[in-house]
């Protein structure tokens, strides 16, 4: 590994840290050290990254912002390639938008609800990124990324680099092919938009904020929703209707304003998380017989 740090550093592929903790990184502020943490500066870094790793046989994953994302104590083995800043630009070219999948949702539905282009106001309070949105099929009030999305950049494990239309990415509530049979990450992607008049996109978008402040936890570190909704019922209501609002295994605790969320109280670590999560599923099935699945990815590597 020290190796492989010394050369990334030769080559100036980006931010390089060893033993960073992961807690720096996600929305939750839980998660061990990754053995090596970079931060490419462009797409030539991230190939020059993964061509490195590859050469040193080590293990390796990516993330955004870390919005829906639950780390192990223990941390990850290898290397997290974080796509942030360098991937994270974007074009305009009449109602059409290509993005780097480090550019930020809310930045990014805010930028354009200004330029009067709509399509994207269900993003204004999803604090992730473009590339895990699309990754995970992300959406909220309706709507999701694949109904805007007509095309994505994808980087696969074994280097190669290919654009996958919407149909080729199969997507379905919450996920894409990306998660199962063709592994790979998006480095940035195409959306149709529409033209509207700017005052009633903000308007919309605003409508969503408040919601989401009124509703959702976002005071606390937190993943975002714990479990995808076992349509067509709702894992909010379902946990709500169990009596678990505010239960609390050491510093998690399910949210008091919405039974989806677990949030950090300041000290948590991933086992509290990991255990609330499975005494919610637990109960939820002696009640309902309903097995609830998480939403949020959760990496124990170590």
């Amino acid at each position: 590994m020290h190796q492989l740090l010394n050369e990334l550093e030769e080559q100036k592929v980006g931010s390089i840290k060893a033993n960073e903790p992961l807690s720096n990184h996600t929305t939750i502020k839980i998660g061990g050290p990754a053995d090596l943490f970079v931060e490419p500066a462009s797409i030539e870094d991230l190939k020059r990254t993964l061509k490195q790793i590859k050469k040193y046989n080590v293990p390796w994953r990516t993330i955004g912002r870390g919005s829906n994302l639950l780390v192990s104590d223990k941390g990850i083995k290898g290397v997290v390639i974080k796509l942030g800043k360098g991937l994270d630009e974007f074009k305009v070219h009449d109602t059409e938008v290509v993005v780097g999948a480090g550019h930020s949702l809310i930045v990014l539905s805010t930028v354009l609800s200004r330029r009067g282009l709509k399509g994207l106001e269900f993003a204004g309070g999803i604090p992730g990124s473009l590339g895990g949105a699309v990754y995970m099929n992300a959406g909220a009030h309706g709507s999701e990324i694949s109904n805007i999305l007509t095309k994505a950049l994808v980087l696969f494990l074994d280097g190669s680099m290919e654009w996958l239309s919407k149909e080729d990415l199969e997507f379905s509530y919450r996920t894409s092919i990306l998660q199962k049979s063709r592994p790979g990450i998006v480095i940035g992607a195409q959306l149709q938009l529409e033209n509207e008049e700017k005052k009633d996109i903000i308007k919309k978008m605003q409508g969503f904020k408040d919601y989401r402040r009124e509703t959702q936890p976002w005071n606390l570190p937190c993943a975002g929703s714990i479990f995808r909704n076992p349509l067509p019922d709702y894992a909010g209501k379902l946990v709500e209707k169990a009596g678990l609002k505010g239960y609390k295994i050491g510093g998690a605790q399910i949210s008091e304003m919405h039974g989806n969320f677990i949030v950090n109280t300041g000290n948590a670590k991933a086992d509290d998380v990991f255990a609330l999560i499975k005494y919610v599923k637990n109960t939820i099935y002696d009640l309902y017989q309903i097995n609830l699945e998480t939403e949020v990815e959760i990496i124990d590597s170590k």
